[in-house]
């Protein structure tokens, strides 16, 4: 895959941790992918690991839509917790399809379509997105066997597919609420999510 490195790296304290931020390019895009690592990518176990998808509205503007916020938070703090793990941003927004899209979509959801359909209907797929990259960013930094952080089981079959060894995964449910619950079980019902929503905080 045409991705490379750039040679930047440095030390990312955090309230969480002190992780280490490396960049990944992607030449055929021209974006820049994040690995935030702790500790060493040798384990001793599987490396606990989160690919998380770019989300500005949630990340950044914590909306309630999604749960892509708290996801993200509760994933370093996993990964604080343990001691070593990466977290991988990948920047495929909105599913892959563009922050100008998802912006769309949301428009169509807000006139009562899901979030599936809101997708097809503007000519999209309900997730647009390749875990490839996620693969090569893993292999650069040596990690081969992961205990993922996910409750979406077509990453475990990407990653697997691209030679990453899914050796357990672990579900994140968390930011669960009025605003997305209906979205939530959407992901579950239509699109094979594993979230218990009942189980939420």
């Amino acid at each position: 895959m045409d991705i490379s490195e750039i040679p930047s790296q440095a030390k990312l304290p955090t309230s969480f941790a002190e992780f280490q931020i490396r960049i990944f390019h992607e030449q055929s895009t021209g974006l820049d992918h994040v690995a935030l690592t702790l500790g060493s990518m040798a384990g001793p176990d599987p490396v606990l690991t989160r690919m998380h998808s770019e989300c500005l509205t949630g990340d950044v503007f914590s909306s309630l839509r999604c749960d892509c916020g708290p996801q993200l938070k509760a994933s370093l703090a996993a990964i604080a917790a343990r001691g070593w793990g990466v977290v991988l941003y990948l920047r495929q927004e909105g599913r892959g399809i563009g922050l100008h899209a998802k912006i769309q979509a949301y428009n169509l959801q807000d006139k009562g379509l899901d979030t599936v359909d809101a997708n097809l209907m503007l000519g999209h797929p309900d997730d647009a997105r390749d875990y490839q990259i996620a693969s090569t960013m893993l292999s650069a930094l040596g990690v081969n066997e992961v205990c993922l952080l996910s409750n979406n089981p077509d990453k475990v079959t990407q990653l697997a597919t691209y030679g990453i060894t899914v050796v357990d995964r672990l579900p994140l449910v968390v930011g669960i609420g009025e605003e997305n619950r209906d979205y939530l079980a959407t992901k579950v019902e239509r699109m094979g999510h594993l979230i218990k929503i009942d189980e939420s905080d």
